[in-house]
């Protein structure tokens, strides 16, 4: 499974947030303090009157797999407007195994545009450990606008979406024409959606989001709101943290995004976590047998590449994106393989070290004028199979960010982030500029405003970050655990976007021993 991560949308850059896959070593768990168990009993908690019918609304479970159960809730599309339009919540949960349940954990594969029902139904076992199954009725869930819940909907047809994601800007990169043309392309994408989605296009926030999971926690019949949050799900779990701290109960985020960082921030960040990346992808390559960035083709096991070689190559990598640019590759199934298509090849395998091989055989493949390989990496980061998509992530992503996230309108500030973007990380930076084009042009606009959470009132919350997540930065995890009052960080020394149950038993430890027991390390346990 390759779940929903962010990179570039056709022409347009975009916030990379997700969950995938990960590895790697286990270490000694560090000393613990406790906290109590929370039994979970049912209780809508103090909300207003007008909300009532939707928190005590009666769930209809469903069989819908092994072990698997099925159910809709029906939501308001505006929360102002409570007794306005209303739109339906997709939900899946697997039953808790033992006979010791904790209650429910709520879990979200990130995104923005994940599906949760999908990650629960597909990949139980990844998202979630025996042991949390054991003890928790596991459940995951569409957010609004996404997936199986009311969708955001922006294409007609695949073929529509082809040429939004794969199509080619005709006009030099950067210049006013190639501006032009891609402000008017972000004009008529932005009129659709707003023409096929209707009102729910402006209430897609995250604020919404979150104040459907209280709602939602109250009508699974939970007193305390327990959660796993990968990537973007961070996100969410620390605005569901703000809005309502005394209503917390174990709440792990993992792979963090720092709710203080503007749109802009987030996307130098994490350019210049890809290009670390790439570095760290290329000095294993060169470490290979076979790695296609030497003169001859052929790796130097056992020695390190020196500083000439990495910057050469990265030139090369520069070079074809170039190259790319100018003649684009034709696949067998007719579709044209640019540069941007080409970086979302690249950034896909570097979410997980085990994906490296793969990302050779890309760079060998493409050098040697065949376009297939690229286009499958890139199929499979937007969830394209046979010629068809599995869900509208692409369109949900857009949606969520564009109200998540200010945006600037001046073409001046376009061109001095697309400066900055292009310096911080040269091979991926001119691919990553101008993606305000399409928020600006979005009849939607920000609701929210990016900020350090409070979270006063909330217990042990507990955020894992990883040293080389090139998605959601280390850095992010160390600056939410400080912002939340009462948050922990747990460290996983690796490369990989996300951390618990990917290889570490040294993280599953200590995650579990907090989801199962209320357990947080006292230090930093530094897996």
């Amino acid at each position: 499974m390759l779940p929903r991560v962010g990179v570039v949308l056709k022409k347009f850059s975009r916030l990379t947030t997700g969950l995938a896959l990960a590895v790697v070593s286990a270490l000694a768990l560090a000393g613990c303090v406790g906290s109590p168990v929370v039994a979970p009993s049912p209780g809508t908690g103090s909300v207003p009157a007008e909300y009532a019918p939707f928190y005590t609304q009666q769930l209809n479970w469903v069989g819908c797999g092994e072990a698997l159960q099925c159910a809709s809730a029906k939501a308001p599309v505006d929360w102002a407007k409570p007794t306005g339009a209303t739109m339906s919540l997709s939900l899946i949960r697997h039953v808790a195994t033992s006979s010791d349940r904790l209650g429910s954990l709520f879990v979200n594969p990130g995104g923005p545009g994940g599906s949760g029902v999908a990650f629960v139904r597909d990949s139980l076992d990844y998202a979630v450990d025996k042991k949390v199954q054991a003890n928790y009725d596991v459940i995951g869930f569409d957010p609004r606008g996404v997936g199986a819940s009311t969708p955001v909907t922006c294409v007609s047809s695949a073929a529509e979406m082809d040429q939004w994601i794969y199509g080619l800007n005709s006009q030099p990169r950067f210049s006013p024409a190639w501006l032009a043309e891609r402000e008017a392309d972000a004009q008529k994408y932005a009129a659709n959606c707003a023409q096929k989605t209707g009102e729910l296009l402006f209430h897609v926030d995250t604020v919404s989001a979150a104040k459907d999971l209280d709602m939602l926690r109250a009508a699974v019949g939970d007193s305390v709101f327990n959660y796993l949050g990968y990537s973007y799900g961070t996100l969410l779990g620390a605005t569901y943290a703000e809005l309502f701290p005394t209503r917390v109960g174990r709440m792990v985020l993992d792979g963090a995004l720092d709710p203080a960082s503007s749109g802009t921030e987030v996307l130098e960040t994490q350019a210049v976590g890809f290009e670390n990346a790439l570095s760290n992808y290329l000095r294993w390559c060169f470490q290979q047998k076979q790695c296609p960035f030497t003169s001859t083709g052929a790796g130097h096991p056992g020695t390190a590449p020196t500083e000439a070689e990495l910057s050469s190559a990265r030139s090369r990598i520069s070079q074809l994106l170039a190259a790319l640019d100018k003649s684009p590759l034709t696949g067998t199934d007719g579709r044209k393989l640019g540069a941007d298509t080409m970086v979302t090849a690249i950034i896909t395998p570097l979410y997980s070290a085990t994906q490296w091989p793969a990302l050779t055989s890309i760079f060998s493949s493409v050098a040697g004028g065949k376009a297939d390989a690229a286009l499958a990496s890139a199929d499979s980061y937007n969830n394209r199979v046979n010629g068809k998509y599995l869900d509208n992530s692409s369109e949900a992503f857009t949606a969520v960010n564009c109200v998540d996230y200010p945006v600037t309108t001046s073409k001046s500030e376009w061109a001095a982030t697309a400066a900055t973007l292009e310096k911080a990380s040269p091979v991926f930076g001119p691919y990553l500029a101008y993606g305000d084009v399409l928020c600006a042009a979005w009849p939607a606009k920000s609701t929210r405003t990016p900020a350090a959470v409070k979270a006063v009132g909330s217990p042990d919350i507990l955020v894992v970050g990883t040293t080389g997540d090139p998605a959601t930065p280390y850095q992010w995890a160390v600056n939410l655990a400080k912002e939340l009052p009462n948050g922990h960080l747990l460290t996983y020394v690796g490369e990989g976007h996300t951390a618990y149950n990917k290889g570490s038993m040294c993280v599953n430890d200590v995650v579990d021993a907090y989801l199962l027991s209320g357990r947080v390390p006292v230090t930093d346990a530094k897996c």
